[in-house]
């Protein structure tokens, strides 16, 4: 998920710096090849920012998903070097019955 976000907000900032740099004021443009007016240079813009910011919380949502499995694999990490030490205890305490 962080990937995708940091790609949608690559490609949002793209869209507005390629839309900046292109625009006539009073006219419309050239924008990747295909003529441009004032209104859709603005409807681009609107739409890379609703990327940029859909693109962070995709990134937020993304870093706290991935930090809740870490702490949650830590954990057991932990619990279950607890209950291998109980468990070596244990068969040490118990006598061999083989005999």
């Amino acid at each position: 998920m962080v990937i995708l976000g940091l790609i949608l907000i690559i490609v949002g900032g793209i869209a507005i710096l390629s839309a900046l740099f292109v625009s006539e004021p009073g006219t419309g443009a050239e924008l990747l090849g295909f003529n441009v007016t004032t209104i859709e240079i603005f409807l681009a813009g609107v739409a890379a920012g609703a990327a940029i910011l859909w693109g962070f919380s995709l990134m937020k949502w993304g870093t706290k998903r991935t930090l809740a499995h870490r702490k949650d694999r830590k954990e057991l990490n932990k619990l279950s070097e607890r209950l291998d030490r109980a468990e070596s205890e244990r068969q040490a305490d118990t006598p061999d019955e083989r005999i």
